[in-house]
């Protein structure tokens, strides 16, 4: 147990460490509803993004609404696309539009904040948002590939903010990673050792599977080309640049940092440890080789840690053939965690953690223990509404993992476009290739 309290001591110093000397903006000091007041009557929510992953965000808190009547209550919406925030109004009846997030920050109905923008604004808004006193769900990832010193930022101003924090891995709505990191922690493993997972899917989510909205559209008063881009490099105006922006490194990172914060969080949370020392990855465009394609499609990576563990996550878009561990999520495999004494994982049947101890003399015996619930995201936005309502910030997917996740797939996305190992520099808080 003298093992455990130092891993965890570890992680609280290297947090604080890699945000020490940062400079950050101005943080809301304020008071605000999402602040001080009860939140039990009515919780306003507004989105900042209204594309196809916040319609799915609307469809949970409806279902919150409606059938299990979670009081909240539908109250502004943003996007920088006109029609496609005033479609986003009607289904919703939200009596406030715009164009602008800071006008919907500026809104005090607004409790609460969903973040379902391309990844390069998100750091930006969820910042923002925290430091107008809102409780904040933000799509993964936190951050885009580019932006570490901006995830360095975010991480401060959600520690300063009274207010809850989710990133949206919504993995860690998995009740089996949850026993799995008691299970750690009340040592059944031994001192930790490795942490295995994957992702496998078929599908470039980009050219076929992001829709473009209208194909004649045109940067003016109805779309705001400048505010989509935001701080990316500044680029002629495209539909394909807009609407389908998960093909281009300006905004996204291909799988790494798109479907790798689902099965990397829980790992990095179970076994409890903090920053990487290195990183090494290796991947590309191995199979939708097309012209509007810049991010890769298969990519993998392996962490070292100074507690002495592994992590590593293979991965493809290419080919979702179903490996041994069996699915916890679309695409997602469930991983495996080794020990000194032993090993986790989860029954092909995904109804219980199994424990294999190592063969030796003093082996401890196999064990089994049935997993309390599967993911449901929809449980993840309640667990962030009952945060808000009851002034915690104990959120099951917090910005300090999401930092320690985030850290990881940006130091691979690095050593993966340079060729490189990428090194997080302890003193000097940085990521250096």
């Amino acid at each position: 147990m003298e093992q455990l309290k130092t891993r965890r001591e570890f992680i609280k110093t290297s947090v604080a460490g890699a945000l020490a000397g940062v400079a950050l903006p101005q943080v809301f000091t304020g008071t605000t509803r999402a602040q001080g007041a009860n939140l039990n009557s009515r919780i306003g929510v507004g989105f900042i993004g209204c594309g196809g992953r916040a319609g799915s965000h609307m469809g949970m808190l409806e279902h919150l609404k409606n059938d299990e009547k979670v009081p909240i209550e539908f109250v502004a919406v943003c996007d920088i696309y006109r029609p496609r925030l005033e479609k986003a109004k009607a289904r919703l009846r939200a009596p406030y539009a715009y164009m602008d997030h800071h006008e919907l920050l500026a809104n005090k109905a607004v409790d609460i904040v969903c973040i379902a923008t391309p990844d390069h604004h998100h750091g930006y808004q969820a910042m923002d948002a925290l430091q107008a006193g809102k409780h904040v769900y933000c799509e993964k990832p936190i951050t885009h590939w580019r932006q570490f010193e901006l995830t360095k930022k975010l991480a401060e101003v959600a520690t300063q903010s009274s207010c809850a924090f989710v990133c949206g891995a919504q993995a860690m709505s998995d009740g089996a990673w949850h026993q799995m990191k008691k299970l750690v922690q009340q040592g059944l493993i031994g001192q930790p050792l490795f942490g295995e997972t994957s992702y496998f899917r078929v599908g470039d989510w980009g050219e076929r599977g992001m829709h473009v909205d209208d194909p004649n559209a045109k940067p003016g008063s109805d779309l705001n080309w400048e505010a989509f881009l935001g701080d990316a490099p500044k680029r002629e105006f495209s539909v394909d640049r807009l609407f389908r922006w998960r093909l281009f490194e300006d905004y996204a990172g291909g799988p790494v940092t798109d479907l790798y914060p689902h099965c990397l969080t829980p790992v990095i949370d179970i076994l409890g440890v903090g920053f990487p020392e290195a990183v090494v990855a290796v991947g590309g465009i191995h199979r939708y080789n097309y012209e509007l394609r810049e991010v890769p499609d298969t990519f993998n990576l392996l962490a070292q840690y100074p507690e002495k563990v592994t992590i590593s996550v293979l991965g493809t878009q290419a080919n979702d053939f179903n490996t041994p561990q069996p699915h916890r999520g679309a695409g997602m495999r469930a991983p495996t965690i080794r020990g000194w004494d032993g090993a986790l994982t989860i029954d092909h049947n995904n109804k219980e953690i199994i424990f294999t101890p190592l063969r030796e003399k003093d082996a401890k015996p196999d064990q089994r223990f049935p997993i309390e619930h599967g993911e449901n995201n929809t449980e993840l936005w309640r667990n962030l509404i009952e945060c808000a309502q009851q002034g915690r910030k104990d959120t099951w997917s917090p910005m300090d993992l999401a930092f320690r996740t985030q850290t990881v797939l940006q130091m691979a996305a690095l050593a993966q476009r340079k060729g490189a190992v990428a090194h997080f520099d302890a003193q000097l808080k940085k990521i250096i290739i």
